[in-house]
């Protein structure tokens, strides 16, 4: 039996929905809002690539790239990698897999230095995952701030 063929491709406004629901499945966000223009202007823009895998004509993985630019190596950007996610009816049977040498063929093209990202600290199977696909998980750590903590402007309180 053949296996059905995927595609790894660049989102595209039409696939809003199908991200929404996949984000849905990362986190239980009301908040969560995947918007076509939004998706139009991320395909517009030269430092953000939004990956979606597509299986059978169905969306099934994403994962958001971004390239930031680097003073320490020349013009040479590092990307960060944000929002990976294979829908849970189809993982295991290498979309992953594929989402990252996609990935890693546009960190490749666009000569960055490193890919970095960040996973929830309970995700433990999609650590796991990482770890194969290459990322090392104990030479760095990663810390976030999320908008609720922000200080205004002149609150110096610590």
């Amino acid at each position: 039996m053949l296996k059905p063929a995927l595609i790894i491709r660049d989102a595209c406004p039409d696939d809003a929905q199908a991200i929404e629901g996949l984000y849905h499945q990362l986190v239980t966000n009301g908040a969560i809002q995947v918007l076509p223009e939004r998706l139009a202007q991320i395909a517009q823009d030269p430092h953000s690539e939004l990956f979606v895998g597509e299986l059978e004509g169905r969306v099934c993985a994403t994962a958001l790239l971004l390239l930031c630019s680097d003073a320490m190596f020349g013009f040479q950007p590092f990307a960060v990698v944000e929002n990976v996610l294979v829908d849970v009816a189809v993982r295991g049977g290498g979309i992953g897999d594929a989402l990252f040498r996609a990935i890693e063929a546009f960190c490749l093209r666009t000569d960055c230095s490193k890919i970095m990202l960040l996973s929830s600290g309970e995700r433990e199977a999609a650590h796991r995952f990482f770890e194969r696909a290459g990322f090392v998980g104990s030479t760095k750590r990663g810390v976030v701030e999320y908008r609720r903590a922000f200080r205004a402007p002149g609150d110096l309180s610590l």
